[in-house]
């Protein structure tokens, strides 16, 4: 790629990370009291979804995009580990310390990687075993079992992980078929649905700064996934995929503004572990592809 070209590719990945961690911020600023009386996971979810659906519905508008005939199952899977993962990654926010969260989170690549075999009956040498490993490694630092810092919570964020590694099995699945906009609609619209229904139960009526945070989750989350794909397009994937595992630093910066929390020596270790393992994953997907594409 050229200089300029890299340098705007750059420059997207490291705004679509900073959006991407201000809405685990917001999340857990709206999980933990600091707006107002703490709001359930499964609503801020439900904001996430609704405020981001209105603004494609309007971006749909301007755009006029073609669709074609959705693979309603497909939309109806990956909506519903959408929508429970980014509960999970929400409630973990609020528990533990953002980086952590955000870290173990990022495992789903690498799980991801491992369902593929089974699902989608691709092969794994041995590199990407090797990051596999390494990435379980830094998960267990974050983690701590049998530490006295044992983090129970963040074994929601590893569930997170898990569920979301599906939702990228089945948006590999509809890339085949659909075009981007269409997937954002209904993955929102089905996310809209679950995680609003979900809400009813536990809903709480929010405060004007609440709200505010709601909206701004949605916004973000959109814009973020809108710049991520500008950066996709315009870059080679292996280049622009471990750029987003800048969503780590960001995050590690607005826990410790923000809230005061600064990383302990082992989860900045584990979190450099799961980013070690990200590159070795895009490093020998660089070298499987044929060359010249």
């Amino acid at each position: 790629m050229e200089t300029r070209k890299i340098v705007l590719t750059v420059m997207v990945m490291l705004a679509a990370s900073a959006l991407i961690a201000g809405t685990s911020l917001l999340a857990k600023a709206l999980g933990t009291a600091a707006l107002g009386p703490a709001l359930n996971p499964f609503q801020i979810t439900a904001g996430r979804y609704v405020f981001a659906l209105a603004a494609l519905l309007i971006a749909t508008a301007i755009i006029r995009p073609r669709f074609t005939k959705p693979a309603i199952w497909l939309h109806f899977g990956r909506a519903s580990a959408g929508s429970f993962g980014v509960t999970c990654m929400f409630a973990a926010s609020a528990l533990i310390p953002l980086a952590d969260a955000t870290a173990i989170s990022m495992l789903n690549p690498i799980i991801a990687m491992v369902l593929a075999i089974p699902l989608l009956k691709e092969t794994v040498g041995p590199r990407r075993w090797l990051a596999a490993a390494l990435s379980v490694i830094g998960a267990l630092l974050l983690i701590r079992p049998g530490f006295s810092s044992f983090q129970p919570a963040a074994l929601i964020a590893l569930l997170a992980a898990f569920v979301l590694a599906f939702e990228i099995i089945m948006v590999k699945l509809l890339s085949n078929r659909e075009n981007t906009i269409q997937i954002l609609l209904f993955s929102n619209g089905f996310g809209t649905l679950f995680a609003g229904s979900v809400a009813l139960f536990v809903w709480a009526t929010p405060t004007p700064q609440q709200w505010a945070g709601l909206v701004a989750i949605g916004l973000l989350m959109v814009t973020a996934q809108s710049l991520f794909l500008f950066a996709i397009r315009r870059g080679d994937a292996s280049f622009v995929a471990p750029l987003f595992y800048a969503t780590l630093i960001f995050a590690a910066l607005y826990d410790f503004i923000i809230f005061g929390v600064l990383p302990s020596t082992l989860s900045l270790t584990g979190a450099g572990i799961i980013i070690l393992g990200a590159l070795i994953i895009a490093w020998s997907e660089k070298r499987r592809r044929p060359k010249g594409l």
